[in-house]
Parts: C-alpha cells; structure tokens; sequence
C-alpha cells in the first residue's frame, strides 16, 4: 500500500509514525512545502502538491527550489495541510510587515530584529500566537503594541478572567488598544503608521500580523471534497472526506464539540495528533474512532500561565445553555509552604443538571494540572459537584489537602443544597 500524506507537521507526521508502526511494507510519502517535517519515512521538503486526480488517484506535485512538475500515484492519501494566516490587505505593501505561522516565518522576524534592531514594534491580534509574541519581543528590549478589533485579547477566555491578564501585559509595558480595527497602514523609511478606526496612530519599525488563520482546504476544494464551516473539510469519525480514499486531519478539518455537538473548527496541535493516529489506524483496518474535542489550551503569558477547556460564558449564551458558574482564587499549595501564590479557577456547569461545561484557570503554579483534571472530569461526564470526591495527590509544596479543583467541587455542592447563594459584580445595583 502506497500511502501519500500532503503536510509534515503535527497531524501529517503523526498518521506517518503511527503506519510505519503498524505496516512495516507501506510506502509512505510526505509533502511538505516547507524544509521542516516532523517525522519522516520518505520525507520530501520543499516540494508543494499542486493538484489532486482522484480518478486517477494521483497527486500532481511541484518542486519549489526548480519548479519541476512531477505526479505521484496513491493508493490512499492523507491530507494534513493546517490552516494558513490571515493576511490584511496591507500586508504585502512593504517586507517591514510580517507574519509568523511557519518556521521560517521565526528565522525571518529574528533575523530582521537581529539586523535593524527595532525599538518599537506592532502585533495586530491579540489571540495566543499575538501574546506570545509580544512576550518575546518586550524581553528583547522592544516597546509593544497590541491592536486588537476584540475588547479584549485571548477570545477564549471571558471578560472576567481576561482582566487578570491585562493587568499582568500593561505591568511589563506592552499597550494594548482593544476593539479597534487598522484602517491603513501608511509606509515612510522611518516607520510604518498605523492608522486605527478611533483616529490614533501609532509609529512602529516592524508588524507583525497574527489575527487568526483559516483553514488551507484549496487543494480539497479542487478534488470535489465536501466542505464545512469556513471552508474546512468535512471527515467522518473515522477520520474518513467525502471521497473514501482520501483521509484529513489537522487544523483543516472539520471537528465536533464534544459538550454542544456543532461543528466547528480547532486548530490545536493535541487533537491533530490523535486525528493522524486514527487516520493511520483505519488505513490499516483498525476502526479507530474521534469523538470530538473540548478544545483544552494552555499558554505562558509572561509570569502567568492561562488555560481554559471546554465552553465559555459566551459560548453558553449562544447555545442558550441555562449555565452558573463559581470563581475562587486558592492558593497553588499549602499557605505556610514558601513561595504559595494565588490562582484565579472560574468553573462553568450546567444549572439543571449540574454537568461540567468548561473552566478557565489565570495563575501561576499548578495551573496546568488543574485543568487537565477538570478536563479529565468533564470527559468522564462527572457532575460539577463531584470534583469535591476527587483524591487528588497532595504534599504542601504542590498542593493543599483541600486541592483547588476540590474547592470547586464543594462550593457547588454547597449551591446545590441551598446552603449558599451567590451574588455577583453586576447583581450590586439590585441587592
């Protein structure tokens, strides 16, 4: 069996792993447009698929270092292409803006600061790739600005939980100006101007673009699969496109959400990697099954760490979920072990039925942990309530007897049982 998997990265070098691993006689081909493949049996970099002939069953493929033309026949293919980035009408007006998604998008930024070592820099967007940017840049010396059309960065989290991270940006000098769009951008051999739709301008010596990406489906468009929301492709649980020789993971696929069960889209490297492990499987007869996605994510934001799974207030509001949630900020271990630091935990659950809808946690230690848990919890379909019957590990320097996501646990049940009623930032005027 010839198996010819298009992209290298996370869903594309898993699927290729995972067949070598069970068929030690399948041919495998990676393209990848890039000189970067994660894992390789026959890795091919810089050679870009062009075409596909599913009558023919054969991908036409362009050398991109001769411009050579070549075809490949499958037997089965796996598409694993990602998403690509976003770009304002702007971006190609001058080589001072950027954008980063691949590797040599990092070489690029870093040579570029490297070489004109820039005072002040612009990202546009404030969503994780936006934020992490900025860290890096600000550690080099650089003044940042963050411009978002959002009223707030990482959309993921709500306004309640986000304002800890604002704080914690604005302290290290990074500006945020939050719900305003670029309008232009005007070019000068000193600066780039931003113009913004509130009348401000900003002078920056590099931008950087990272307002969000969408899915690279253009080559399955063409093939006549059947496509989703904003243009992802349409998979089976099988991980299986409308044409059955043709599997698709990654960030251009559709996925389900496992609590709503709508169809969205979730360009993470964890459920792109189990979707190439499951692509492999079937390919090789094993009916492996993906089951959905809670969309758990994790990210470093200066001395913070965010994390979030499941659904948010305002993904609740737009299912019409009846939803209450409880927030407490306990402390990452035992109080009277050295170094113990507050963490800010917001649990979401079900009014009716008390199910787990998502969390979202803004701290400093043991904030991963906690949301795997919970994480974990909301895969075993466990009340909200219930977290209070956990045994979690517990020694003063990582935890407390009574664990953060134990607290959760009891602060519901005692909502539960009528024993307390909260009241909230928004409910002061009518108490």
């Amino acid at each position: 069996m010839r198996v010819v998997i298009v992209g290298g990265v996370a869903g594309g070098a898993s699927t290729a792993a995972r067949l070598r691993r069970l068929d030690e006689n399948a041919e495998i081909i990676i393209f990848e447009r890039t000189n970067y493949i994660s894992y390789a049996n026959c890795g091919l970099p810089y050679h870009e698929v062009i075409n596909i002939d599913t009558l023919n069953k054969r991908v036409e493929v362009k050398n991109l270092l001769t411009s050579d033309i070549d075809y490949v026949n499958y037997d089965k293919l796996v598409l694993s292409p990602g998403a690509t980035p976003i770009l304002p009408p702007f971006y190609h007006i001058d080589k001072r803006i950027m954008t980063l998604r691949t590797v040599e998008d990092t070489f690029k930024i870093k040579l570029y600061v490297e070489g004109n070592s820039p005072k002040t820099a612009m990202i546009i967007g404030g969503g994780y790739i936006g934020v992490e940017l900025a860290e890096n840049l600000t550690k080099l010396g650089i003044e940042v600005s963050i411009v978002d059309m959002q009223p707030q960065l990482l959309n993921v989290l709500d306004s309640d939980m986000i304002s800890f991270v604002h704080k914690n940006v604005v302290s290290k000098g990074v500006k945020l100006h939050l719900g305003h769009a670029v309008k232009e951008v005007k070019v000068s051999d000193r600066c780039l101007t931003v113009c913004l739709d509130n009348g401000c301008q900003i002078d920056a010596e590099v931008i950087i673009c990272a307002v969000g990406v969408k899915p690279e489906s253009k080559l399955a468009e063409m093939a006549g699969l059947k496509l989703g929301v904003n243009g992802s492709i349409i998979v089976d649980e099988h991980m299986q496109t409308s044409n059955p020789d043709i599997y698709a993971v990654g960030d251009a696929v559709q996925v389900k959400n496992i609590i709503t069960g709508e169809d969205t889209l979730l360009p993470l490297a964890g459920p792109a990697n189990k979707q190439g492990r499951i692509a492999a499987d079937n390919l090789c007869g094993i009916k492996s099954e993906y089951q959905g996605t809670l969309g758990s994510s994790i990210l470093k934001v200066f001395d913070l760490t965010v994390a979030e799974t499941g659904l948010n207030e305002k993904v609740c509001q737009k299912n019409n979920i009846s939803y209450d949630k409880v927030i407490l900020s306990p402390l990452s271990h035992a109080s009277y072990y050295p170094n113990a630091k507050v963490m800010n935990l917001k649990l979401i659950f079900n009014k009716n039925d008390y199910q787990i809808l998502g969390a979202q946690i803004v701290g400093y230690d043991g904030v991963d942990k906690r949301i795997d848990v919970i994480a974990t919890a909301i895969k075993a379909k466990m009340k909200a309530y219930e977290l209070k019957e956990l045994e979690l590990a517990y020694a003063p320097p990582y935890s407390s007897a009574k664990d953060p996501v134990n607290l959760a646990g009891y602060i519901i049940d005692n909502i539960k049982n009528g024993l307390v009623k909260q009241f909230e930032y928004n409910d002061l005027n009518r108490l």
